[in-house]
């Protein structure tokens, strides 16, 4: 099992500090987010200052951009990193692909193997210098001149990733990506029986097996060294699990675990502004099932007991807010890399 951690945006010598530590403590990789900054800058920062420790986004939103400019950019890190960077791909949902990017949404999971498809063939040409010749039902890639081209570099596989919860989206990534990454909304349980046999599902479409994909998720956590961090990490835990979990997309971990109208509860609590209560409304045996919940020193070695055969990376969901509340960093990387 594998050891990441998310790397939030910040000033360039910020970025180089914090990716510097990050790889001297053992981690595997960095994974950055899309929301109020870009994806891509921080990791060209990394990957400039360090050496071993893989790059990647978790994820970048792939109907924001066009095949040809996502596979540039990803192109260009691959390079810049002597190969160590996983392009992260995620659909988004319709309201924010339309309304905020200005961008098609139908058919999503059909759209995004088009998309992914897309980008290996631009990718190729790069490589080989194979003119132009995709034509998918979404995307196509007819044209290009020497001035356009990237060029052959030395690490040309460069794995995608697709994010997803629902079942859909788990066979794409089957079919046509190298890796998953799960949502932190998740637990073993529905990794086991609808997660995984999805995928497999896609795997055996395509021609493929389990073992051509990894799965990574970041992972809820509550600890804390005295009582009151930790009541303080379970607040924190609980808001973000139910402010997740007041979007439809997320309603079927909740079913999974006979929660049918959970989702439903947290939506009117949202609309009605009562945060508060959107997190106590959160059960304890179902929060125990999403979350690790034990002493700082023992988080890593639960971690393994739990998803050992079920992922096959896990990083800690942001931090846990970020102030401080977690800091047996190499003790993690010990427990997960033992």
């Amino acid at each position: 099992m594998k050891i990441d951690t998310l790397l939030a945006p910040g000033a360039p010598t910020a970025i180089a500090a914090t990716a510097r530590e990050y790889e001297a403590l053992g981690f595997d990789c960095l994974w950055t987010f899309e929301a109020m900054s870009d994806a891509f800058i921080p990791l060209a920062h990394a990957a400039a200052a360090t050496s071993r420790i893989d790059i990647g986004t978790n994820i970048a939103v792939a109907f924001a951009r066009s095949p040809f400019a996502m596979a540039q950019i990803a192109w260009d890190l691959q390079r810049d990193s002597g190969g160590r960077f996983r392009l992260g791909l995620g659909t988004q949902v319709r309201a924010h692909v339309e309304k905020r990017f200005s961008m098609p949404f139908d058919k999503p999971a059909a759209r995004v193997a088009d998309y992914i498809r897309c980008v290996r063939a631009v990718w190729n040409t790069f490589q080989t210098g194979a003119r132009p010749d995709y034509e998918g039902p979404f995307y196509r890639f007819k044209l290009i001149n020497a001035f356009f081209n990237g060029g052959p570099i030395e690490h040309p596989r460069i794995p995608i990733y697709l994010a997803g919860v629902n079942t859909g989206m788990c066979r794409v990534a089957g079919e046509v990506a190298d890796g998953f990454h799960v949502h932190p909304v998740n637990t073993a349980d529905y990794l086991r029986q609808v997660v995984r046999p999805a995928i497999e599902e896609g795997t055996r479409a395509a021609g493929r097996s389990m073992a051509d994909l990894e799965l990574y998720a970041p992972i809820f956590i509550i600890t804390g060294e005295t009582q009151a961090e930790f009541d303080q990490m379970e607040q924190l835990v609980r808001r973000q699990i139910a402010f997740y979990g007041a979007t439809p997309t997320y309603a079927s971990v909740f079913e999974h675990h006979g929660y049918t109208e959970l989702g439903r509860k947290l939506g009117g609590l949202l609309r009605e502004g009562k945060l508060d209560e959107m997190g106590a409304a959160i059960p304890a045996d179902l929060l125990e099932q999403i979350a690790v919940i034990d002493q700082p020193a023992n988080i890593g070695t639960r971690l393994r007991e739990r998803y050992d055969g079920v992922l096959d990376r896990v990083a800690l969901y942001r931090s846990m807010g970020g102030d401080g509340e977690f800091n047996r960093w190499r003790e993690l990387v010990s427990a997960i890399h033992a």
